[in-house]
């Protein structure tokens, strides 16, 4: 990865289908939905072909899946396709892997095999498709895992688009996403980085207590549109918070050029720009001096 080369770095990407095996009628339905909630049309959705478009924007991306045992068929691709798929696209491919926390001791074990085995180079929760509360010291071994490797833990926060519309909200309780349960996490693992994903609608004011107070919390900045991104979101984004906001899409919900487009019209510093599209990123990641 040749990081002079590249104008972003993007921490949140989704590959929902699997290059190996067409998608199943769950995960139809599911994409379906997700393209009504945020009215697009989902494309680029295999890992070659997210590297392939990523590749021609000159940006680097971080992908993974959702892996979610009360709510399972949402995904037909597993963390071990997604670690293959981006090493063969190291370039511009970053991968994380992701382990429901009710898999327990097994999962514990698989998250060491994903790190040794596979590389992977960080690892995305989301409570609310999983059904846990990240305080949970239920989680914690999971956790002494991926602080054990000095990688970072990104959670998703705020509301989501997962059930959005469908009867009973597709069964998802947002009560888990409340950024301020990270806070425990963050005061019992000082070493292992947090990225709180989105702006955590409605909780934004917690997740920027959080990052202001916990060095090691970032906050990446996936998504939302930033002409939804709140004054006081962009307020700390542009001061306290600069070197520690990051650009991030949540693709393919939303692309890099809408949201590239937005965000050159919210009154960022020129200064600042430069830190939350990819030298923030690079630093947490250790892809080296951007």
């Amino acid at each position: 990865m040749n990081l002079k080369d590249l104008v972003a770095i993007d921490v949140h990407t989704h590959a929902w289908r699997s290059a190996l095996k067409p998608p199943d009628e769950a995960q139809k339905e599911h994409e379906a939905a997700m393209g009504r909630y945020f009215k697009y049309l989902p494309q680029h959705t295999t890992v070659p072909e997210m590297a392939a478009y990523y590749r021609g924007l000159k940006m680097a991306f971080v992908v993974f899946t959702v892996d979610s045992l009360a709510h399972p068929g949402r995904s037909g691709i597993s963390n071990e396709e997604i670690a293959e798929l981006a090493a063969k696209n190291s370039d511009v491919a970053i991968p994380f892997a992701s382990i429901d926390p009710a898999r327990g001791e097994a999962g514990v074990r698989e998250a060491r095999r994903l790190i040794s085995d596979y590389g992977v180079k960080g690892f995305k929760f989301h409570p609310s498709t999983q059904e846990f509360f990240p305080n949970d010291p239920k989680v914690y071994p999971l956790y002494e895992a991926i602080a054990e490797a000095g990688l970072p833990a990104l959670f998703h926060s705020g509301q989501t688009g997962v059930g959005a519309g469908t009867r009973g909200g597709g069964g998802i309780r947002l009560k888990y996403a409340n950024p301020m349960l990270l806070d425990d996490v963050a005061a019992d693992f000082p070493d292992m980085p947090i990225i709180i994903a989105h702006p955590s609608f409605p909780w934004q004011d917690e997740a920027l207590s959080v990052a202001t107070h916990k060095p090691q919390v970032y906050i990446d900045l996936s998504g939302w549109s930033p002409k939804y991104f709140s004054p006081l979101l962009v307020q700390y984004a542009n001061s306290l918070l600069k070197n520690k906001v990051m650009f991030g899409t949540d693709y393919p919900v939303m692309t890099p050029e809408r949201w590239l487009e937005d965000f050159d019209r919210i009154g960022i510093k020129p200064e600042v720009k430069p830190l939350i599209l990819k030298e923030n990123a690079a630093r947490l990641l250790k892809l080296g001096q951007a």
